[in-house]
């Protein structure tokens, strides 16, 4: 494999991105390098399904469980992580191969990115509580009058986008459009996108199936130790698939086999807007149908005639 060319295995949930880059990093000599928000923390392995033992000593693999939950990882982060380990396994002459289904956080990294500033915690509570308290038109109509050119693009009821504009404004007194006219440069590799796409009702079924392998590989176990410590529920980790409805459980709230369904629910939910976003935000290189046999092949054949 060339040297300066990065794999980006992209698809949503249980799409079976992770066997896919396992099985490519042994046919080319690469590494794994995580593009999966929830896999980066370090407290839900088997609940966010990261590589296990087995598999990260047979290949080298990066990023995973590398933060503690209570950090927030934003994709201006990620992408600075991200590219120094890309530059790691391109200097050991080994292919770097991005895994995961945050399209923002892949899109940041081979795009360019807007230098907006970190927002601190209690100023985007302000501007959620100011969302709340005044409604979307009032709300909306204040934005207006501080950054016009971010209320022109967004759809009225748009309430994350909305928020996430006035925070910025409240923390740098600058509208969030003009940071966003400021992108830096996208990164300087050759990527190679592989989109993984598959029938919705085999994906469902996949996602059933993997959480409840989740529940006999001991994940009840591995989040009660996390609701034990009693954390601060706006911690970002905490997000993870799973992790609400099972603390809900261990309240009282939801027998598990409640809890389950809305589980396995959510994140069917979460699945469809990952392919949502993929079909109308990447362009791939090559799309592949995870049920095919011929998955590997397909892959590796495109990645051997298209060396660059």
């Amino acid at each position: 494999m060339a040297q300066g060319r990065v794999i980006v295995v992209a698809g949503p949930t249980a799409s079976g991105k992770s066997a896919l880059a396992l099985a490519l990093a042994e046919r080319f000599q690469g590494t794994v390098i995580n593009a999966d928000a929830m896999q980066t923390y370090d407290t839900f392995p088997i609940l966010t399904a990261q590589p296990t033992a087995e598999e990260r000593a047979g290949v080298p693999h990066a990023l995973y469980g590398v933060m503690p939950l209570s950090e927030t990882l934003s994709a201006a982060r990620w992408r600075t992580l991200a590219s120094t380990e890309i530059e790691r396994s391109l200097a050991a002459a080994r292919t770097p191969i991005l895994c995961g289904g945050s399209g923002l956080y892949l899109r940041t990294l081979m795009q360019g990115i807007a230098a907006v500033p970190d927002v601190p915690l209690e100023i985007r509570e302000q501007a959620n509580a100011d969302w709340q308290s005044l409604g979307a038109d009032a709300f909306r109509a204040r934005l207006a009058g501080k950054d016009p050119a971010a209320v022109l693009r967004l759809k009225p009821g748009d309430r994350q986008r909305h928020v996430r504009a006035w925070e910025v404004v409240l923390a740098t007194g600058r509208p969030l459009s003009d940071w966003q006219a400021d992108t830096d440069a996208p990164a300087p590799w050759h990527f190679t996108t592989v989109l993984l796409t598959s029938d919705r009702s085999w994906l469902r079924d996949r996602i059933e199936s993997r959480f409840d392998a989740m529940l006999t590989q001991g994940v009840l176990a591995e989040v009660r130790t996390v609701f034990d410590r009693a954390p601060d529920p706006r911690w970002p980790g905490l997000k993870a698939h799973g992790a609400p409805e099972l603390f809900r459980h261990f309240r009282g709230e939801l027998e598990l086999g409640k809890a389950r369904q809305i589980a396995i629910d959510h994140t069917r939910q979460y699945a469809k807007r990952q392919m949502t976003w993929f079909r109308h935000q990447m362009a791939p290189d090559l799309v592949v149908d995870p049920q095919s046999a011929q998955s590997l092949e397909v892959v590796a054949q495109y990645l051997t005639k298209t060396e660059v």
